[in-house]
């Protein structure tokens, strides 16, 4: 890796060089690494780009990283990742991509990644996307996420986008059994003229399941956020779905949360809270000596934490 990559790599997966254990490291389109280990397996797809990443039952304490780089502009790059996560294993995955962009074309990384765990598995995933570069074209990052959880399976996911990114439509469809969990975190900073969208579907099929989808969000500048969740009780459950934001300059941010019962007991609640950064707040860091820019960067530092 050139000293362009080694950054995106350290900003999207805080690594220095190739990390340890399984790993699949793609750069500009191709396979630029990749390592297995006993429990973990990564397998190249014939039919289109992307890989399958089976882990074994009972697999503990081991980690994944499948990081995404891109340096050439004008790069238009798609995958398709299947995670297969065996009975009682506990592991976590980190993925993301990081775009480095210094020409005038638009460079787009689409991601569609769907996660299937079975029987009392556990997950964590952390995604992180970010973008960058000296030149005009647009960065532009689409993840679609799918997850499926088999009875009395545990996902939390922790999804966040740094900074750099011009445009985004993130997608995530989950589909819960009887007793499965499924937590999804998101963090967002837009500015300048980005556009951010994000959409929720989580059908609550299962029996005790419940799922619990939080979003806080910074837009600065011109930006704009526009936020969807859908949570469909189908059966005994217990779903929340809440959406925070922080607006500035001339910033415009939509929350639309939705919740649908369709069993008798179906315990749902879905909160949506915008506003700007309260004058207090600046004040009180002000005169502890920060300016009002560096009070602001706090404050929105301390938000999206």
């Amino acid at each position: 890796m050139d000293k362009i990559e080694k950054n995106l790599l350290e900003q999207i997966a805080d690594l220095h060089d190739v990390p340890q254990g399984a790993y699949n490291i793609r750069a500009n389109g191709q396979l630029s690494s990749r390592a297995t280990t006993e429990n973990v397996d990564i397998v190249t797809k014939t039919d289109k780009p992307g890989i399958d990443i089976i882990i074994k039952a009972g697999t503990k304490n081991e980690s994944v990283h499948i990081p995404v780089l891109i340096s050439q502009t004008g790069l238009q790059d798609l995958v398709y990742n299947d995670f297969y996560v065996g009975e009682d294993a506990d592991v976590t995955i980190v993925a993301g991509c990081g775009i480095h962009n210094a020409g005038d074309d638009e460079s787009r990384h689409d991601g569609i990644h769907s996660f299937h765990l079975a029987k009392g598995a556990r997950l964590r995933y952390i995604e992180k996307h970010y973008g960058e570069g000296d030149g005009n074209g647009e960065n532009v990052m689409n993840p679609t996420t799918v997850v499926e959880l088999d009875e009395g399976a545990y996902m939390e996911m922790e999804t966040t986008q740094i900074k750099g990114i011009s445009s985004t439509v993130r997608v995530t469809k989950g589909r819960l059994g009887d007793g499965a969990t499924l937590i999804v975190k998101e963090k967002i900073m837009t500015h300048g003229k980005q556009y951010a969208e994000t959409d929720f579907t989580v059908d609550m099929d299962g029996e005790d399941c419940s799922a619990n989808v939080i979003s806080r969000s910074v837009a600065k500048g011109t930006s704009r956020q526009v936020f969807r969740s859908r949570i469909n009780g189908n059966n005994r459950c217990s779903g929340h779905t809440e959406c925070d934001a922080i607006i500035m300059d001339d910033a415009c941010v939509s929350a639309i949360p939705e919740v649908t019962a369709n069993h008798l007991e179906a315990a749902l609640i879905h909160e949506a809270a915008i506003g700007k950064i309260a004058g207090e707040q600046l004040i009180k860091l002000m005169t502890l000596g920060l300016t009002e820019e560096e009070a602001e960067e706090q404050i929105v530092s301390g938000f999206l934490k």
